[in-house]
């Protein structure tokens, strides 16, 4: 999405904004054996652990078990401030659990300045090349794998002032536009992006319309993460990476008026806040070279 230079006060606004959120992470349990820890607000990821040979269900929809009993919910931006859990034992006993989902009031961030070709873009090329991307992206993010890379505690693909954050509302050269669905990291073009968390690379391309170049990093039941406005990418469709590795450059391609990563996170379809994985950015100033993981995840009754 598109980064502007911003003022340091509104910099400090956006860490400030992320770090509020961090304090809601909650743990969770119903019978049968089910735990659920994370962020139950909209944007939040949920851990759950149940018994392996339980099956799941949110929403109405069937959600992937491991052998170990691990699985993950997650709510997008607009999520209804009441959710449903269903559990359904071999024996054909069922649980249900209503979850109560914290609403939130998101920024609005207007940009101007921008190519008119990049915020309405009307060329009938340029339009089905973006309906192409847009395909290629939602495909990737259909990837199901049965790995559990996601369980490791996620570290900040690059370090930078926050000058975007989840959820904000995009005002461009004056015309409202989709929300922000990432949180931007102001850094040096060809400062070093690494994997969060460990997976598979399951898009690279070297350069989208919107986002430039473009990674998407599969996490395993559906988590995966983006990175977007990349002016190298040094991993290829199939690779597999170990949280830490570098996989790219911070750039300023795709629609943006400076260099930085936009980092954004899907558990398919839904979009979620990748800040709420991670410890506030403003912890890492003071070592600004190393990527810090959180502790591991930790299950309550």
């Amino acid at each position: 999405m598109t980064y502007i230079k911003l003022p340091s006060f509104i910099i400090c606004f956006f860490v400030l904004y992320a770090s509020q959120l961090m304090a809601q992470s909650k743990q969770l349990s119903f019978a049968d054996s089910t735990m659920l820890r994370g962020h139950f607000t909209q944007g939040g990821l949920v851990y759950g652990k149940t018994k392996p040979t339980n099956q799941v269900f949110f929403e109405q929809q069937a959600i992937r078990v491991s052998p170990e009993g691990d699985y993950l919910i997650a709510f997008h931006r607009d999520e209804a401030s009441q959710v449903h859990l269903k559990i359904i034992t071999p024996s054909g006993q069922v649980f249900l659990k209503t979850l109560a989902i914290e609403q939130r009031q998101y920024p609005i961030q207007r940009i101007n300045g921008l190519a008119k070709d990049k915020v309405s873009p009307r060329k009938p090329a340029v339009l089905s090349r973006i309906k192409k991307e847009r395909q290629q992206v939602a495909q990737a993010r259909l990837r199901d794998d049965p790995r559990t890379d996601f369980l490791a505690p996620f570290i900040w693909p690059s370090i930078g002032p926050i000058s975007g954050v989840y959820g904000s509302q995009r005002i461009l050269n004056g015309q409202p536009r989709w929300p922000h669905f990432g949180v931007d990291i102001a850094a040096p073009k060809g400062s070093n992006v690494v994997a969060p968390a460990g997976g598979i690379i399951s898009l690279a391309h070297p350069n989208m319309f919107f986002s430039g170049g473009t990674i998407i990093l599969d996490h395993g039941h559906g988590l995966s993460s983006t990175f977007l406005h990349l002016s190298q990418l040094l991993v290829k469709v199939g690779d597999k990476v170990q949280q830490g590795d570098l996989i790219a450059k911070v750039g300023d391609t795709g629609r943006v008026t400076g260099a930085h990563l936009d980092w954004r996170m899907n558990l398919f379809k839904r979009r979620i806040d990748p800040q709420l994985l991670v410890e506030p950015m403003i912890e890492h100033f003071s070592t600004p070279q190393k990527n810090k993981a959180q502790k591991s995840t930790q299950y309550e009754k």
